[in-house]
C-alpha cells in the first residue's frame, strides 16, 4: 500500500507542477479552442505511455545511466521547445474569438503537439524512470506496474483536460485573446526558456 501511495503522490505533484506540457496546452486552448486543448492533453497522456513502456522494457534505465543517450534526448527536447517558443513569440497575426471547429489546428496536429512536447521532455523521462527505479519494487507484479503507468497517463489526461477546459472557456478565452500579443511573447519566452534550461541542465 505504501508503494501505491508513493506512486500516486509523486505522480500528482509532478503533473500539477507547471512546465512545458502546461504551457503547450494553455497555448492551444486559448488560441484554437477547447477541442485543440483537449487533444493536446490526450497527446501528453499518450506521450507518458511511451515513457512508461520503454522504462518497463529497461531502456529508460539505460538512458538514465548513459550520459550520451540522455544528452541526445535532452537536446532533441530542448530544440523542439525552443522552436515552438520562438514561433509563438514571433506570431504577428491575431486569432479572432471563434469557437468554430473548422478553425485552428487539425485534430492530428493538436494531438501531435501535445505528444511531442511530452515525449521529447527529458524531465518526464527522469520522472517516470526514477519513480519505477526508486519507488516500484522489482518484485512488484508486471500487471501492477502497468497499472501504475496507466495511472500516470490518466492523471496527465485529467489534469490537462481541466486546464484545457478552463483556458478555452468563452470568457477566459476572450480575455486572453484580447491580450494575445503579450501572451504569445510570454508563453513563447517560457517555452524557449524551458528549452534552453533543459539544454544546459546537468545530464544527471
Amino acid at each position: 500500500m505504501t508503494e501505491v501511495l508513493a506512486v500516486a503522490v509523486i505522480t500528482v505533484l509532478a503533473v500539477v507542477a507547471p512546465g512545458a506540457d502546461f504551457a503547450m496546452v494553455v497555448r492551444g486552448s486559448y488560441l484554437h479552442g477547447r477541442r485543440t486543448g483537449l487533444l493536446a492533453a490526450a497527446g501528453v497522456a499518450a506521450g507518458v505511455l511511451v515513457h512508461v513502456t520503454y522504462t518497463m522494457l529497461g531502456v529508460g534505465l539505460l538512458i538514465a545511466s548513459s550520459a550520451f543517450l540522455f544528452t541526445v534526448v535532452k537536446l532533441a527536447g530542448a530544440a523542439y521547445l525552443v522552436y515552438i517558443g520562438v514561433r509563438t513569440f514571433r506570431t504577428r497575426t491575431e486569432v479572432t474569438v471563434d469557437l468554430d471547429e473548422g478553425n485552428g489546428l487539425t485534430p492530428l496536429a493538436a494531438l501531435r503537439t501535445g505528444f511531442l512536447t511530452n515525449v521529447l521532455n527529458p524531465k518526464t523521462t527522469l520522472f517516470v524512470v526514477s519513480t519505477f527505479a526508486q519507488v516500484v519494487s522489482p518484485a512488484t507484479p508486471a500487471l501492477q506496474q502497468v497499472g501504475y503507468g496507466l495511472f500516470m497517463s490518466l492523471t496527465h489526461l485529467l489534469w490537462f483536460g481541466v486546464v484545457a477546459v478552463f483556458f478555452s472557456h468563452d470568457r477566459m478565452r476572450t480575455l486572453m485573446l484580447r491580450g494575445q500579443k503579450v501572451l504569445n511573447k510570454v508563453i513563447g519566452s517560457v517555452l524557449a526558456g524551458l528549452g534552453v534550461s533543459l539544454a544546459f541542465a546537468p545530464s544527471h
